[in-house]
Protein backbone atom coordinates (compact mmCIF):
# COMPACT_ATOMS: atom_id res chain seq x y z
CA UNK A 1 0.00 0.00 0.00
CA UNK A 2 0.86 3.88 -0.64
CA UNK A 3 -0.25 6.83 0.79
CA UNK A 4 -1.69 8.85 -2.89
CA UNK A 5 -4.45 10.74 -0.70
CA UNK A 6 -4.76 12.79 3.08
CA UNK A 7 -8.15 14.46 3.96
CA UNK A 8 -7.85 17.89 5.55
CA UNK A 9 -11.45 19.36 6.54
CA UNK A 10 -11.36 22.74 5.50
CA UNK A 11 -13.89 25.84 6.30
CA UNK A 12 -13.66 27.51 2.73
CA UNK A 13 -12.25 25.78 0.53
CA UNK A 14 -11.09 29.05 -2.26
CA UNK A 15 -9.35 30.45 1.38
CA UNK A 16 -7.96 27.06 1.97
CA UNK A 17 -6.15 27.04 -1.35
CA UNK A 18 -5.01 30.39 -1.19
CA UNK A 19 -3.44 29.85 2.31
CA UNK A 20 -1.96 26.54 1.04
CA UNK A 21 -0.68 27.96 -2.08
CA UNK A 22 0.04 31.64 -1.24
CA UNK A 23 1.30 31.13 2.10
CA UNK A 24 2.29 27.22 2.53
CA UNK A 25 3.98 27.24 -1.08
CA UNK A 26 1.53 24.25 -2.09
CA UNK A 27 0.61 23.78 -5.83
CA UNK A 28 -2.72 22.96 -6.89
CA UNK A 29 -3.10 19.70 -8.64
CA UNK A 30 -6.67 18.57 -9.18
CA UNK A 31 -9.63 21.03 -8.88
CA UNK A 32 -12.91 19.36 -10.13
CA UNK A 33 -16.44 20.77 -9.38
CA UNK A 34 -18.57 18.91 -7.18
CA UNK A 35 -22.59 19.03 -5.78
CA UNK A 36 -23.39 21.97 -3.76
CA UNK A 37 -20.53 24.24 -4.46
CA UNK A 38 -18.24 21.46 -3.47
CA UNK A 39 -14.63 20.46 -4.97
CA UNK A 40 -12.26 17.85 -4.96
CA UNK A 41 -9.48 20.24 -4.46
CA UNK A 42 -6.08 18.86 -3.79
CA UNK A 43 -2.97 20.20 -3.56
CA UNK A 44 0.79 18.67 -3.82
CA UNK A 45 4.63 19.56 -2.35
CA UNK A 46 6.10 21.94 -4.84
CA UNK A 47 9.40 19.32 -4.10
CA UNK A 48 7.67 16.23 -4.93
CA UNK A 49 4.68 17.30 -7.31
CA UNK A 50 3.99 13.47 -8.29
CA UNK A 51 3.70 12.64 -4.22
CA UNK A 52 1.38 12.15 -1.84
CA UNK A 53 -1.93 14.92 -2.16
CA UNK A 54 -3.96 16.47 0.44
CA UNK A 55 -7.33 17.11 -0.22
CA UNK A 56 -8.74 20.35 0.99
CA UNK A 57 -12.22 18.49 2.04
CA UNK A 58 -15.56 20.84 2.66
CA UNK A 59 -15.74 20.57 6.16
CA UNK A 60 -19.27 18.88 7.27
CA UNK A 61 -21.88 21.61 7.59
CA UNK A 62 -24.35 19.49 8.49
CA UNK A 63 -23.36 16.45 10.55
CA UNK A 64 -22.34 18.06 14.33
CA UNK A 65 -20.14 14.90 15.52
CA UNK A 66 -17.06 16.48 12.32
CA UNK A 67 -17.76 19.83 13.57
CA UNK A 68 -17.40 19.24 17.02
CA UNK A 69 -14.27 16.96 16.27
CA UNK A 70 -12.40 19.48 14.35
CA UNK A 71 -13.50 22.30 17.08
CA UNK A 72 -12.22 20.30 19.67
CA UNK A 73 -9.08 19.80 17.88
CA UNK A 74 -8.14 23.43 17.65
CA UNK A 75 -9.29 24.59 20.56
CA UNK A 76 -7.37 21.91 22.75
CA UNK A 77 -3.86 23.13 20.63
CA UNK A 78 -3.76 19.56 18.87
CA UNK A 79 -2.41 19.44 15.30
CA UNK A 80 -4.92 17.99 13.28
CA UNK A 81 -1.76 16.53 10.66
CA UNK A 82 2.14 17.06 10.06
CA UNK A 83 4.38 18.30 7.90
CA UNK A 84 7.91 17.42 7.70
CA UNK A 85 10.51 20.11 6.30
CA UNK A 86 14.61 19.93 6.74
CA UNK A 87 14.65 23.06 8.82
CA UNK A 88 11.58 23.94 11.48
CA UNK A 89 13.35 27.43 12.30
CA UNK A 90 13.58 28.37 8.65
CA UNK A 91 10.28 27.59 7.64
CA UNK A 92 9.20 29.17 10.70
CA UNK A 93 10.88 32.40 9.89
CA UNK A 94 9.80 32.07 6.12
CA UNK A 95 5.74 31.29 7.36
CA UNK A 96 5.60 34.48 9.85
CA UNK A 97 7.13 37.21 7.53
CA UNK A 98 4.03 36.29 5.47
CA UNK A 99 1.53 36.39 7.81
CA UNK A 100 0.96 33.01 9.11
CA UNK A 101 0.29 32.98 13.06
CA UNK A 102 2.32 29.70 15.01
CA UNK A 103 0.69 28.64 18.75
CA UNK A 104 3.93 26.82 19.61
CA UNK A 105 7.10 28.49 18.46
CA UNK A 106 10.43 26.10 17.28
CA UNK A 107 10.29 23.80 20.09
CA UNK A 108 12.90 20.83 20.34
CA UNK A 109 11.29 17.71 21.90
CA UNK A 110 13.42 14.42 21.78
CA UNK A 111 15.07 14.13 18.75
CA UNK A 112 12.67 16.25 16.79
CA UNK A 113 11.99 19.86 16.51
CA UNK A 114 8.31 21.01 15.85
CA UNK A 115 6.37 24.30 15.42
CA UNK A 116 2.74 24.57 15.53
CA UNK A 117 0.22 26.89 12.84
CA UNK A 118 -3.08 27.75 12.31
CA UNK A 119 -4.34 26.94 8.77
CA UNK A 120 -7.07 30.00 9.19
CA UNK A 121 -9.39 27.16 7.76
CA UNK A 122 -10.23 25.66 11.60
CA UNK A 123 -7.12 23.25 11.52
CA UNK A 124 -3.26 23.61 13.78
CA UNK A 125 -1.00 21.83 11.37
CA UNK A 126 2.76 21.16 13.13
CA UNK A 127 5.80 21.15 11.01
CA UNK A 128 8.53 18.68 12.21
CA UNK A 129 12.31 18.39 11.43
CA UNK A 130 14.03 14.84 12.57
CA UNK A 131 17.19 16.11 14.43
Amino acid sequence: MKVKIISIPVQDQEKALKFYTEKLGFIKKIDIPLSEGNRWLTVVSKEEPDGAEILLEPSPNHFEPAKFYQKSLFDAGIPYTQFNCENVQQEYERLTSVGVEFSVKPTEMGTAKIAVFNDTCGNNIQIVQMI
